[in-house]
């Protein structure tokens, strides 16, 4: 089996425990654990300084507050699971720091704390742990496909089977609604909520409707709408708006859904928007979380149907707009009217693989998704 390379967080995660605590975030077996024990080793191979929440021996040290001996750095996983985490890690840090330096990991419930009342405010910098991209997997053909095919989960991407991949996404989605969902939220009806994330890959890409949902599972607008904010913050999904402007009569109500998992799906045409999504997303949160800009992940799409599938905000402002095509094609009429109407400095129809970049003009180019990955120095 082949190992792969360390992740693009680790520098930045070692820095900044040199003044704070660090939480990482992220989606199930995403790579969290490994992340930080991989800063464990850089400290001190070997040492036992790993503390499981789920483990009950492990449960009763961080109860009595009897930390490892002589150990520089402690990771806390899933330490949210218990009532009152915060004060338990903020009494932890205010004496120990200095001397020992923390990680937290943890899921859904740690990042609804970090987006509600922070009682840590100033003690720590949050990490949202992205799959594996292509940048972090080296440019090679070899490694375009594996991701396309296998996603950038660790565990799929590593065994490289078919069959086992799809074990993986049953199990992947029976565990978040039967044990993640459970933790996080009171939920009677877990049957319809595991139905409903079998049935959003086929949404991936359009406009997404909590009314057309709805009906197919014979519930309120307003259940399935609680169901889909559920699955966003338990890592299934994402959700990105469009970005509104007068121009072009923008269409102002629809989000777009697309998965962290892009693996799941089977149209290769979806995969791929997906896949482009995911990079995206993983560049702003990056940018945010690493350099401390705001980024936002938007589409554009006016009331005639004229879509740009991306744009990336800084600070508000557009910076970019990626078109997604599966195969290199003529620049898209929709991408043509929408740059004469709109202001954004650059513009890019991007493919999945192949030669052939194209420049048409100085603010509009045709590449393939290894050369955008490289342009754009996504992560």
């Amino acid at each position: 089996m082949r190992k792969l390379p360390e992740r693009t967080y680790l520098k930045f995660v070692k820095e900044d425990l040199m003044r704070k605590m660090v939480f990482i975030g992220g989606p199930r077996q995403v790579g969290k654990t490994t992340l930080a024990t991989q800063c464990l080793a850089k400290f001190k191979p070997g040492h036992p300084a790993y503390l499981n929440w789920d483990n009950e021996m492990d449960r009763r040290q961080i109860l009595s507050g009897t930390w490892p001996a002589n150990e520089p750095l402690i990771i806390l996983d899933e330490i949210h699971k218990r009532k009152g985490w915060q004060t338990l890690v903020k009494g932890a840090w205010d004496k120990w720091k200095g001397s020992i330096q923390f990680i937290v990991t943890g899921s859904a419930r740690l990042d609804i704390f970090r987006k509600g009342g922070d009682s840590l405010l100033g003690r720590y910098h949050y990490y949202r742990l992205h799959p594996f991209s292509l940048p972090e997997l080296g440019y090679s053909p070899e490694n375009l496909q594996r991701l396309f095919i296998f996603g950038g989960f660790p565990e799929p991407l590593l065994q490289e089977d078919e069959r086992e991949l799809r074990r993986w996404h049953l199990q992947r989605v029976a565990k978040l609604v039967r044990v993640d969902l459970r933790d996080l939220e009171n939920v009677s009806d877990l049957d319809k909520v595991e139905v409903l994330a079998e049935n959003l890959p086929a949404r991936v890409g359009a406009p997404l409707s909590y009314k057309s949902l709805a009906e197919d599972l014979a519930v309120s607008d307003k259940t399935v709408k609680r169901w889909v904010d559920i699955l966003d913050n338990l890592y299934y999904c994402f959700r990105i708006s469009p970005f509104g402007s007068p121009k072009i009569k923008a269409l102002k109500k629809y989000q777009k859904l697309y998965l962290w998992d892009w693996s799941q799906l089977v149209d290769a045409g979806a995969k791929f928007e997906n896949m482009v999504a995911s990079h995206l997303l993983k560049f702003c949160h990056f940018q945010e979380d690493i350099n401390g800009h705001k980024f936002e992940l938007r589409y554009l799409r006016d009331e005639l149907g004229r879509e740009c599938d991306f744009v990336v905000l800084k600070n508000n402002k557009a910076l970019f707009a990626v078109e997604c095509k599966l195969t290199r094609a003529e620049i898209s009429p929709s991408l043509v009217y929408l740059r004469r109407h709109l202001k954004i400095p650059q513009w890019y129809q991007v493919f999945l693989e192949g030669e052939g970049a194209r420049l048409i003009e100085p603010d509009l180019r045709v590449l393939n998704f290894t050369d955008l990955c490289r342009e754009l120095e996504l992560v």
